[in-house]
């Protein structure tokens, strides 16, 4: 799974994938700081089911803090996009390639309208930040249209000449997107008109919606800790109503992630509240506090880890199972409940086996769902939070 963000240059993508990962990526406010793409790994947060054994699991990969659970994804933090990107302006055609193999995309916007839609900064609130929704939805739209619009003529002749069915083509077209035959397939079924007689504004809206189905996106409005912003962002969500949008600070997510591993605070990704640990400076002081009432008291969360909760979860659809014995949580490491694996929702037992391991799978024999205490079969749909024996002739 690979989590891309995008939008336009200097919007706060940098601070949002910094303050997501803690790593090292170049932040200043000036249009493509970042040219060459940045890769990290950050983290879902769930209900760890070691509660529900009165235990205090020791997770292989990630972490867990007072019993939730953070899970690794990985995220791309590409170079911003600006008008004509898909046509090549300011490297753009670069810059989306760079999301080919994304799942899902976060489009981190500048809510406080403090930057123009060439990145410059301009004064908070000066500039209307409601144009960038439909922007970059048209870039990244267009650029699925001109990678279509590529193999359109040979479609045409496939069809009628080789008898292949058109949703096949396209997916071979596409499939550096994401694009399956499935996928294909379930989006043409929306057209009545055969493909011959399609117009350019047919297949734009084709286009269109396979990137929907490919490349969802969901807002993370950032800078919301500006002042006046909160009228960008209620004015966000009455012109776009359907949209998942989620107003967030990276900047004070950054600041509160960087104190505690400097061992100065107690803070937990996604809560709304820290503590002190140590003694820090009136400055120090002055930053926290800010945090608190203009972020945390308002919106309760800095809204990083919202966004990245509602990419793998609401848009994304996946659970959390738990690889686990009925009479042992413990690995042959003596780790307790190590392991916990995102998939996609509809995932059966047997499903899971075979992602544990191939031979899990081939010797699948039954499961036990571990919390209840009871047998399912293979075609056992699997719950978010489960954990689960796999017993097996492997």
């Amino acid at each position: 799974m690979l989590i891309g963000l995008c939008g336009k240059p200097s919007a706060g993508k940098s601070t949002f994938f910094k303050a997501a990962t803690l790593a090292e990526a170049e932040i200043a406010n000036y249009p493509f700081t970042t040219i060459k793409p940045n890769r990290a790994v950050g983290y879902v947060k769930l209900p760890c089911a070691d509660k529900a054994f009165a235990t205090q699991c020791t997770p292989r990969t990630g972490f867990c803090i007072n019993h939730q659970r953070f899970v690794p994804v990985e995220l791309l933090d590409v170079a911003g996009l600006i008008e004509g990107s898909y046509t090549g302006a300011g490297l753009g055609n670069q810059f989306l390639d760079d999301l080919r193999q994304a799942d899902v995309l976060i489009h981190v916007l500048d809510v406080s309208g403090s930057v123009n839609e060439k990145g410059e900064p301009v004064p908070p609130l000066t500039y209307d930040p409601l144009k960038d929704v439909e922007f970059l939805e048209h870039e990244i739209n267009m650029w699925f249209y001109s990678i279509l619009k590529k193999g359109w003529d040979k479609f045409i002749r496939t069809t009628k000449q080789e008898g292949e069915t058109f949703f096949k083509a396209i997916a071979k077209q596409l499939s550096g997107v994401n694009v399956t035959e499935d996928i294909a397939k379930e989006v043409l079924k929306e057209f009545k008109e055969t493909i011959h007689t399609w117009t350019e504004d047919d297949i734009k809206l084709f286009a269109r919606k396979i990137r929907e189905k490919t490349k969802p996106i969901l807002i993370a409005a950032s800078k919301i800790d500006v002042p006046g912003a909160e009228k960008n962002l209620q004015r966000l969500k009455g012109t776009y109503p359907s949209y998942v949008i989620v107003p967030c600070s990276a900047l004070a997510e950054l600041e509160l992630r960087q104190k505690t591993k400097e061992g100065a605070l107690n803070y937990v990704p996604g809560e709304s509240t820290f503590t002190l640990k140590t003694t820090l400076d009136e400055k120090e002081l002055t930053i926290l506090d800010y945090i608190r009432k203009q972020v945390l008291e308002h919106y309760h969360t800095t809204g990083v880890q919202d966004v990245l909760n509602a990419a793998v979860f609401d848009f994304l659809k996946y659970i959390a199972i738990f690889p686990g014995g009925l009479n042992n949580l413990k690995d042959s490491e003596g780790r307790i409940l190590p392991d916990c694996y995102l998939m996609k929702e509809g995932t059966t037992a047997l499903d899971f086996a075979y992602k544990i391991h191939t031979d899990l799978g081939r010797g699948f024999v039954r499961a036990i769902d571990v919390k209840k205490r009871l047998t399912v079969g293979k075609e056992h749909l699997l719950k978010h939070g489960d954990v689960l024996e796999i017993i097996s002739t492997a």
